[in-house]
């Protein structure tokens, strides 16, 4: 009998801060996690976090959800225009 394995997933773009968040998921994992650290260089792994709703990195996906930690919205039009972006000085 195979014993479940919770999956867990980190995307990751190797900066400092997606490093403390893979050291601290793997501090966090169990015997029954199956932790994969996914680098968003890669095409296919961007596509992969997309389909996920990864908006910035790092992220985690717990069992094929988005942690809710990590549920952000990402850059918005509007938001980056009124802070000045695209406007000239």
């Amino acid at each position: 009998m195979t014993a479940k394995k919770r999956n867990v997933e980190v995307f990751s773009a190797g900066c400092g801060v997606c490093d403390e968040t893979v050291a601290l998921v793997q501090s966090l994992a169990c015997g029954s996690c199956d932790v994969v650290v996914h680098d968003m260089h890669q095409p296919e792994v961007a596509a992969k976090a997309k389909r996920y709703g990864v908006h910035s990195v790092p992220a985690v996906v717990v069992d094929g959800k988005l942690a809710d930690c990590c549920a952000g919205h990402g850059p918005e039009e509007h938001v980056l225009r009124a802070a000045g972006t695209g406007v000239q000085l």
